[in-house]
């Protein structure tokens, strides 16, 4: 799918690439956008430039799912142009990311925290991706706690909290109904704040006795700083002796990949707090190649399949597809193929990885149910009917992907 052409043909044409020109076919698009990643990669930053200009004039983000995955890694390669520019300024291109003209908000203020996280939600609802890992982890909870009367759930990057509502729903039926406490654990308190209040409004509805506790750690860009204030803020986290304890990682510890050292001590922290049970859920890619080109291959494969899974189940004009494509997977891109250095968080590597670095800090893995599987079938056939998705068992966990391409993990750990 992907080709190349050399930098000395892109100069001899660059007279005719001035001239306007009908949107190239997606093969030549394709092989337009690997060729500016090559230039860039090479240095070649004028002809990178000039050829990426052409690429936005004849990308879309409202067209096919090539037009908007062109268009995507297109501003992705824009941004790393930037990053050229100011690296002498240590300034982050992500800084300057803009989503689409309509919105017009810069990605670090507080308007666009409210964008992202309904893209989020978007994301959740038009897509079996959240919902797979989330629904998954939550069956493997429930099979090792056994309804213990005291729960204790500590959940990495609890977001908006869409996982805990049917987990409550389901512990709630038990007579007695057991007391649940999740310890949440984020950068943004009002975030935090908001999801506990609409936690515990739910949790009173059923009856269930709750309580929430936000863990609130510093919004830095250092990236081993947040590891080492993770640790600590652990070590303060209460864990009572009647209390079964869980522990959910869904889609968040690829982001302390650029430290492995620092990653595998809190992963035995993790250990050393005596869970009953560990639920991990990650993307199947390596979005962590120190080699930007070999990276951003990796990722055009990657999203290709992520693209054309939107375009088979949502119309063109679906603003939620526009939203979940340019908002999140756009701000992912733009990360995965512009940043470098500790600026780089989404450091996504395959579930071999995870699995060598959890044994190592001591876990064992502990296999998802048939029930378990069951139930991610049935979320697929109900609520997302296309032929394009499939489930794998392998080794004990699970893989969701579309067509050949696997694309999300995952797997319960003791």
């Amino acid at each position: 799918m992907l080709g190349s052409s050399s930098s000395s043909h892109q100069h001899k044409n660059n007279k005719d690439l001035d001239s306007p020109q009908p949107p190239p076919p997606r093969s030549i698009a394709m092989r337009q956008l690997l060729t500016a990643a090559q230039l860039i990669s090479q240095s070649d930053l004028s002809a990178a430039n000039h050829l990426i200009s052409i690429l936005s004039s004849n990308s879309s983000a409202y067209g096919d799912s090539s037009e908007r995955l062109v268009h995507s890694f297109t501003k992705a390669l824009s941004l790393r142009l930037h990053y050229h520019h100011k690296i002498f300024l240590n300034v982050s291109p992500l800084k300057s990311f803009m989503k689409p003209p309509s919105y017009n908000i810069n990605i670090y203020n507080d308007q666009y925290d409210s964008v992202l996280q309904s893209s989020y939600l978007s994301l959740n609802k038009i897509t079996p991706f959240i919902r797979f890992g989330q629904f998954t982890a939550n069956q493997a909870i429930l099979e090792v706690i056994d309804y213990q009367q005291n729960i204790h759930i500590i959940d990495f990057d609890i977001m908006l909290g869409v996982q805990w509502p049917p987990l409550m729903q389901a512990i709630s039926n038990h007579h007695p109904p057991p007391t649940l406490r999740i310890t949440a654990i984020g950068t943004n308190l009002n975030t935090l704040r908001r999801t506990g209040d609409r936690l515990s409004k739910f949790a009173r509805s059923l009856g269930l006795k709750f309580s929430f506790y936000p863990l609130l750690l510093p919004n830095t860009n250092n990236e081993t700083l947040t590891v080492d204030h993770l640790i600590n803020h652990l070590s303060d986290v209460l864990l009572l002796p009647n209390e079964t304890l869980a522990v959910n990682c869904d889609f968040y510890l690829h982001r302390h990949l650029n430290n492995r050292d620092k990653l595998c001590l809190l992963l035995r922290k993790i250990k050393s707090m005596k869970p009953r049970v560990v639920t991990l859920s990650e993307q199947e890619a390596y979005h962590n190649n120190p080699i930007f080109l070999s990276r951003f291959m990796e990722a055009m494969k990657y999203y290709t399949a992520v693209f054309e899974s939107l375009e088979a189940t949502l119309p063109p004009n679906s603003r939620e597809r526009i939203e979940v494509e340019q908002v999140w997977f756009g701000k992912v891109i733009a990360d995965i193929v512009a940043e470098e250095g500790d600026c780089r968080k989404e450091r996504h590597e395959r579930f071999r990885s995870w699995e060598v670095m959890m044994v190592s800090a001591g876990f064992r893995k502990v296999p998802l149910s048939g029930y378990a599987l069951s139930q991610a079938r049935l979320l697929l056939r109900l609520h997302y009917p296309c032929e394009g998705y499939n489930l794998e068992v392998i080794d004990d966990s699970f893989f969701l992907g579309w067509g050949n391409q696997s694309l999300f993990s995952v797997s319960s750990w003791r």
